[in-house]
């Protein structure tokens, strides 16, 4: 006997302030993760009851720490986190999603194209295959360790750009544990701050290394 299905969870109040005009954009991706991606088990089944507190809502925060009119590259998008939620909070932002596997870039394009999302790019292709220096900031989430994520992140990074990761609790350890490896990929100082703490119950944890050479 299969397990019944989850119900959607309800908008909350903070989607509207974060994504203002472009709520119906946020909703219409929200059903598609909700009933595309977990069909084709890029979402779990137990996330499909949470995706705007613990996915849209989560990611899209992450346009606090960026600022107006950036070129930005979604490392190991996935089913589209962060990059999707950050392209609808922030039109101004030029967002390339990058994803290996046919099966979930074919998804992101279709995502693009039924959203009308003219400030997206899906790029089929590994991280370390893609032209170097090309972006003000490269982002992800839950992609690999620290100092891996670094080396495919931070040679796509223009100098005087960032990196822009969403880390968990263990991020302070894992900075300790890879920063040498950081300092060999060019990366300088880290910095780890806190964004969504307005509209979210557990803001977001980021580190921003600067890419230095």
């Amino acid at each position: 006997m299969s397990s019944p299905t989850p119900a959607p969870e309800a908008v909350p109040a903070a989607a509207e302030a974060v994504f203002g005009e472009r709520l119906e954009l946020a909703r219409a991706y929200q059903r598609s993760l909700a009933e595309v991606a977990s069909a084709r088990g890029f979402i779990g089944p137990k996330e499909v009851d949470r995706l705007w507190s613990r996915h849209l809502l989560n990611c899209a925060v992450v346009s606090e720490a960026l600022g107006p009119d950036l070129r930005v590259a979604d490392v190991g998008s996935g089913a589209g986190l962060p990059g999707i939620p950050l392209a609808i909070a922030r039109p101004d932002l030029h967002v390339t999603l990058i994803e290996p596997l046919l099966k979930r870039s074919t998804y992101l394009a279709e995502v693009k194209e039924e959203l009308g999302l003219d400030n997206v790019t899906v790029v089929r292709g590994r991280a370390e295959e893609q032209k170097k220096s090309l972006f003000d900031v490269v982002t992800s989430r839950a992609v690999a360790p620290l100092g891996k994520l670094a080396g495919w992140s931070l040679p796509l990074v223009k100098v005087g750009g960032a990196m822009v990761a969403m880390k968990g609790a263990s991020v302070v350890e894992e900075l300790e544990r890879d920063r040498a490896a950081i300092t060999r990929a060019g990366g300088g100082e880290a910095e780890i701050v806190t964004v969504g703490a307005d509209v979210l119950e557990q803001p977001t944890t980021l580190i921003r290394i600067p890419r230095r050479r």
